[in-house]
């Protein structure tokens, strides 16, 4: 075990005692660990030393010394040389080992550096309205006083409405998942001492992660009386949820004693845009096993004020190809269906509509776009107010694709309007989309409307997985009006397993004389 009368152990304050007992509280990643001074197996005394503010722990096998409970607080161990050992290991060492003296910072003890941490912001804007009313009201002279003393109206013309002034933030305001959070740090030296190895550490934790935001991690020699240490850190913020700013100052005083103390800034990140996703199937190209894919995203502003959408683009997968279908070209020039200036006002809603169709080397292979695939991800980025720049991309949009099952049967060609009793021509395309050879016979059945002319039954042949058949076919109408083209049986001889195929398109049956019989 380590010898920790050799180590400097440090302990802080965290509320006060409300036992006669003493507690020493642990902080580490293995939980909260809490253990009475009781309960150790050697006895700790705690003797509070004014003239340098720190508390002498004694560790020893003799009997409990006691001590003045108001003096004293509930406390946190960590190793000033390794923070990977934990509180436990600590308190037990300290009851086996020669007597340790670790410094206890008192809550109320006055540090000689003074920290300040501040939010940067870019400036709001803001608007005068006078309010003015008649001389013989009752308010008489008020409101006229008021708009006179008021810094942002005109001497002389006070009641002359200006347009917006900027003015500097009053609160800490919002931040929003995707914009860049900016804070000064400031660590100024209000002592008339010479402080030594000042180090200064700014870590954000969040919800999944602890992030380090200090520019540099090396100590500063000293810093003088009146001076000050200056720090600017940037986050672009990627989740939503509470996230928590410490910064945390260590240093030593010109007599040797080592000090520290941290601050905690505590701050919500809120959602800024509401994005919904829908897909539409199109069967434009018939002789394609995958078809075309129209992506529509809906993307709403749920906050206090307006956006201008910069871009709003759709990266697709290695998979597809995309076009924007959210502009208009006109002269040779494509203009944006949203107008020069895309603003989007609080609480409105846009809708963004994109065309993925996929790559020739993928389209080919029937098995290959089938079932849950990647389509891509949008990179969304807007500017608020003042030109700060926020970005948001989602995560990768998945899309089922249509099923066609084992066999897919698609018209490649069929006229759109045929004559009453006459026979006219259509040609099938049958696909395997399976992963196994088939041995196919076709089968006609007639309808009541629809008849098949040829031999039923007939043998197709074997066809392999992803392969293709173009098969013509005769038909005729024996009723007017809009007509289903059904009938068709695929079955495949090696498994004995018939599939069906009824209203695969429709046609228009038209009388060619008009007479009674019609």
């Amino acid at each position: 075990m380590s010898n920790y009368s050799k180590r400097n152990v440090r302990v802080f304050i965290m509320e006060k005692a409300q036992e006669i007992d003493a507690f020493i509280t642990s902080q580490s990643d293995q939980g909260d660990d809490e253990k009475s001074l009781s309960e150790l197996p050697g006895a700790v005394k705690f003797s509070f030393r004014k003239d340098v503010g720190c508390v002498r722990v004694l560790a020893s096998q003799t009997q409990e010394v006691p001590w003045e409970p108001e003096r004293f607080l509930s406390v946190f161990v960590e190793d000033e040389e390794d923070e990977n050992i934990c509180s436990k290991q600590i308190i037990h060492n300290m009851s086996l080992s020669a007597p340790v003296t670790v410094l206890l910072y008192d809550a109320k003890q006055e540090h000689l550096l003074a920290l300040k941490v501040m939010r940067l912001t870019k400036p709001t804007l803001f608007t005068n309205l006078p309010v003015t009313c008649e001389g013989r009201d009752l308010p008489g002279d008020l409101f006229a006083q008021l708009m006179r003393e008021d810094p942002s109206t005109i001497k002389g013309a006070e009641t002359l409405m200006l347009g917006e002034m900027l003015t500097l933030p009053q609160n800490f305001g919002n931040i929003f998942l995707g914009e860049t959070f900016s804070s000064y740090i400031s660590v100024h030296n209000d002592s008339n001492q010479v402080v030594k190895d000042i180090l200064v550490k700014a870590d954000l934790q969040t919800s999944s992660q602890r992030l380090n935001l200090s520019a540099s991690n090396t100590a500063v020699a000293e810093l003088k009386p009146e001076c000050c240490i200056d720090d600017v850190i940037h986050h672009e913020v990627k989740e939503i949820g509470t996230h928590i700013l410490v910064c945390a100052v260590s240093y030593t005083s010109q007599f040797g004693e080592k000090l520290y103390f941290r601050k905690f800034f505590k701050f919500q990140v809120l959602k800024p845009l509401d994005v919904k996703t829908k897909f539409y199937n199109a069967e434009s190209d018939l002789s394609s096993v995958t078809d075309e894919v129209f992506l529509e995203a809906q993307i709403q502003n749920i906050t206090t004020s307006p956006m201008f959408m910069e871009k709003v683009s759709l990266e697709p997968s290695m998979m597809y190809n995309v076009t924007e279908l959210n502009s208009v070209t006109s002269r040779d020039q494509g203009e944006s269906t949203f107008g020069k200036m895309s603003y989007l006002q609080p609480m409105d809603t846009r809708q963004y509509l994109y065309c993925l169709k996929p790559k020739t080397e993928y389209a080919e292979k029937a098995g290959v776009i089938k079932g849950v695939t990647v389509i891509g991800k949008l990179d969304i980025v807007w500017k608020t107010n003042l030109g700060e720049r926020g970005r948001l991309q989602t995560s990768q949009l998945q899309r089922m694709a249509p099923g066609y099952g084992d066999i897919r049967l698609s018209l490649e060609v069929i006229p759109d309007t045929v004559n009453l009793e006459e026979p006219f021509d259509i040609v099938c395309k049958i696909t395997n989309c399976s992963e196994r050879t088939m041995d196919l016979v076709m089968e006609m059945c007639n309808m009541r409307s629809i008849h098949w002319c040829g031999i039923s039954g007939r043998q197709l042949g074997k066809l392999t997985p992803g392969a293709s058949l173009l098969l013509p076919l005769t038909v005729f109408s024996s009723e007017q009006g809009l007509q289903s083209i059904s009938g068709l049986r695929l079955t495949d001889t090696f498994l004995k397993r018939t599939y069906e195929y009824d209203d695969i398109a429709q046609v228009c049956v038209v009388c060619p004389f008009m007479s009674n019989e019609c």
